[in-house]
């Protein structure tokens, strides 16, 4: 008899009791791992406000002593004479353009593979998806000779270029979103008189516009933070991107300016957080409802 009494009997709590000490431990938990996640970037600001003496003596700490707001004034007047207004409008110019280009491309050829029949479909399917498991790095050498041969070098144009042709990543994505459109849409526009461009722009594109604005939130992430690629094509200062920026106002052989850094590091996160939070709607319907199929 005493086996069947109630857990709660023994342990003196409610089944209420009981979940809401769960629901505080787990929401503890959770802030737990939210405050470690976050913390190298609230280290980051706070040390943008700091002085140069006080950035490595005081680490552990993220209230400065002194704030040091003159940091950001020293940091946007950047180096040679350049400074971040210059470097910031080449990270929107290669992120923005670029962007479009990557997913109004993607868009194109996943339409392609997810309405029109065609000899080979599947083959260059999975041609495409393997282009996923390519590591970028093998491809640098063979496309720096090209774009070298071409007379590209130090201009835009073999950052932006190859975006033309899509990505395999945005493809895949909304042509998983496409299968979930019904075909009678396209018959009925069909049997209207709409062409296979017209059917793409009028009835399927306007229905698109969550895996669209999904995939131009990752494509500007990635664009913007991207380092390797403005690095190997770009050698002239005013082109520089942000990521570039940083890098140069590193110098290990004199006095480094931390602080300025660190509040140029700062402030390129600013443009992150604002597509995040301005679009963050879409891109959870987005990702949501990519799986489905009609």
């Amino acid at each position: 008899m005493e086996l069947s009494k109630p857990l709660a009997s023994s342990t003196g709590l409610t089944k209420k009791q009981k979940d809401r000490l769960y629901g505080l431990l787990y929401h503890l938990l959770i802030g737990g791992f939210c405050l470690a996640m976050i913390y190298p970037i609230l280290w980051l600001v706070a040390s943008s406000l700091k002085g140069p003496s006080e950035i490595w003596t005081n680490v552990t700490s993220l209230i400065p002593e002194k704030f040091a707001f003159g940091n950001y004034v020293e940091g946007w007047q950047g180096f040679g004479g350049i400074t971040y207004t210059t470097f910031f409008k080449n990270s929107f110019i290669y992120a923005g353009v670029g962007t479009i280009f990557s997913v109004m491309a993607s868009a194109v050829v996943a339409y392609g593979f997810a309405r029109i029949h065609f000899t080979g479909r599947n083959f260059w399917f999975t041609c495409m998806l393997l282009t996923l498991m390519l590591p970028g790095q093998i491809l640098i050498i063979p496309q720096y000779i090209l774009f070298q041969r071409l007379g590209w070098t130090n201009t835009f144009l073999p950052l932006l270029i190859p975006r033309l042709g899509g990505g395999a990543f945005f493809i895949f994505l909304i042509m998983q979103f496409i299968r979930g459109i019904p075909r009678e849409l396209d018959e009925a526009a069909q049997i209207d008189g709409c062409s296979r461009a017209g059917i793409f722009l009028r009835i399927i594109f306007p229905l698109i516009h969550p895996a669209i604005i999904t995939a131009a939130i990752f494509s500007f992430y990635w664009t913007w933070d991207d380092f390797l690629a403005p690095l190997v094509y770009l050698s002239n200062p005013k082109l520089y991107t942000v990521s570039l920026a940083l890098r140069a106002m590193s110098d290990p052989n004199s006095g480094t300016n931390w602080g300025a850094i660190f509040a140029m590091a700062t402030l390129s996160l600013a443009p992150v957080f604002l597509v995040f939070i301005f679009f963050q709607r879409y891109l959870v319907q987005g990702i949501s409802t990519t799986g489905l199929k009609g």
